[in-house]
């Protein structure tokens, strides 16, 4: 008898853990077929000169145990120090397992890493997620502090009643005053669009853990906390991170499929996905040099965008065409920035190598420039920066639409722009720069807004496609996290082997009220 074969439309962390758990679990032979030229989607790792670019900031960690113990079977938990913590004479917890890998001698390794991120407005730090401390007092002045503390109590007595945009979610959480000044700014950067025009699951999936009454429940938890005690993801203060950014977790998965003979088709898009009444039959590609391939198959799993994906399917209702039409999205935009050192001063009792500051992202809030975030790769992983001892290679990131200028500009000037801007709000100086790169990323976030509220329609009809399973972030057109994306894989091989029966136990991952399998910190684990 014939095996049964899968076709899987991308190659990043939802693509990738499903055909490996198809090989580890079942004889059905999967083909996975990439549009990019490598694997890891937005989750790769760019190399520019022996410097790695994360593209976004991928921490791996996780409310699931069963995705903690998956991608420690891939890449195993240090056991010795890295670089840096050697240099640094820093405690970091370390396995305990026999012959667990030395970052300085392996590559394959996942490395421990201190968690700092911060908002950066008004030239001064303020963590994140917003703590009600002196810093935060000093820096936003007393008569600010007074007015946030009212509108917050506001809130309270008077919370906006049937949330339906982000800007209600935020303001019921938080206070018009605080939102104000932390949330609102920065989230129309992200989306491009007024925070009242967005739909509020996005708070729902995004921040659902933060509220100011959570944060002072945190400051007061984490006096008199107990380790394996569960912590929400926007407060952990440590997570894992492969030897070389998320992209070599990525490739190394990628490494362990191509050993079981399945191919990675790299550089083919799918243009064609053709349907007879109910089920797929096959998909058609095209690749770099225009050729066209087909392949049959008896299950397909889709990652790439739904809107896409509804575009290239044949014979599919008016109605759902429409609203994947009206799909909507944000692209990415980084600059890689090489420095002798940095302007900004580390303030904080961290220490770091040249006492560079110490966070791993920064939220820009300034509203006089258009850059999103940054992020501070040496603090990520000493092995992503080629001489991370005597240079700082930072990141720059923007969030815009493709006919925006941010994404039209040529290289040259896109990054002269970039820099202008950082210079600007006092990140670095001019003459400290020694190169930098830029790459731009596609459909990086699918957004909530547009047709998003008709959704549902396309997951209702998809759903009628017996052999036809959609994954992934962009799959599923839901803001994922990495372990999200990850976790719905595994559930959608379930289901595929008949482990589980309801497809809204893949869907329901990442909502609301999932989640829940294992909410102790696996970290600590």
């Amino acid at each position: 008898m014939n095996k049964k074969r899968a076709i899987i439309i991308g190659a990043g962390p939802a693509g990738l853990t499903v055909a490996h758990e198809l090989l580890k679990k079942s004889d059905i032979e999967p083909i996975i077929l990439e549009e990019n030229s490598f694997v890891g989607g937005i989750s790769a790792t760019l190399d520019y000169k022996n410097n790695k670019i994360d593209m976004g900031g991928h921490r791996f960690f996780t409310k699931s145990q069963r995705v903690m113990d998956w991608w420690l079977s891939i890449l195993p938990l240090q056991g010795h120090p890295s670089k840096d913590d050697v240099i640094l004479n820093r405690d970091v917890e370390l396995s305990s397992l026999k012959n667990a890998p030395n970052p300085e001698k392996t590559d394959k390794v996942m490395l421990k890493r201190n968690r700092l991120s911060r908002i950066y407005y008004l030239k001064t730090f303020f963590n994140y997620p917003v703590s009600l401390n002196m810093d935060t007092i000093k820096g936003l002045g007393l008569w600010r502090m007074f007015k946030i503390g009212c509108s917050y109590m506001k809130a309270l007595v008077f919370p906006i009643k049937n949330e339906k945009s982000l800007e209600d979610f935020m303001i019921n959480r938080f206070g018009r005053e605080l939102y104000l000044t932390f949330f609102k700014d920065y989230t129309e950067k992200l989306w491009g669009i007024d925070c009242n025009k967005i739909s509020a699951e996005w708070g729902a999936q995004r921040i659902k853990g933060i509220s100011i009454i959570k944060v002072i429940k945190q400051m007061l938890k984490s006096l008199n906390s107990k380790k394996g005690e569960a912590i929400e993801t926007s407060f952990i203060e440590s997570f894992f991170y492969p030897k070389f950014g998320p992209g070599h977790m990525w490739q190394s998965v990628a490494e362990i499929i191509e050993k079981s003979n399945t191919p990675i088709k790299l550089n083919e898009k799918v243009t064609r996905l053709i349907k007879n009444e109910n089920k797929i039959i096959a998909v058609e590609t095209t690749d770099l040099n225009g050729k066209k391939n087909v392949y049959e198959g008896d299950i397909f799993i889709s990652t790439m965008p739904v809107k896409d994906l509804i575009e290239v399917t044949n014979d599919i209702p008016t109605e759902i065409t429409d609203i994947a039409r009206g799909l909507m999205y944000r692209d990415f935009r980084v600059v890689g920035v090489l420095l002798n050192k940095l302007k900004l001063k580390n303030t904080t009792q961290v220490k770091t190598i040249n006492n560079i500051v110490p966070d791993t992202w920064i939220y820009v809030q300034e509203r006089e420039v258009k850059l999103g975030r940054i992020q501070i790769f040496n603090n990520w992983s000493p092995y992503l920066v080629n001489d991370f001892e005597n240079t700082v290679w930072i990141g720059l990131e923007y969030f815009c639409n493709e006919q925006d200028k941010i994404w039209t500009d040529n290289d040259d000037d896109f990054i002269k722009f970039a820099i202008d801007e950082a210079v600007k709000i006092g990140i670095f100086e001019k003459d400290d720069v020694l190169d930098s790169y830029t790459h731009k990323v596609k459909k990086a976030y699918p957004a909530y807004f547009g047709t998003y509220d008709k959704f549902d329609k396309i997951k209702e009809y998809v759903n009628t496609i017996d052999n036809l399973y959609l994954v992934g972030r962009n799959g599923m057109h839901r803001y994922n996290n990495m372990d999200h994306s990850t976790l719905a894989a595994m559930k959608t091989v379930d289901l595929i082997l008949g482990n589980i029966k309801d497809r809204e136990e893949v869907w329901s991952v990442n909502t609301e009220s999932d989640y829940h399998e294992d909410k102790k910190e696996c970290i600590n684990s």
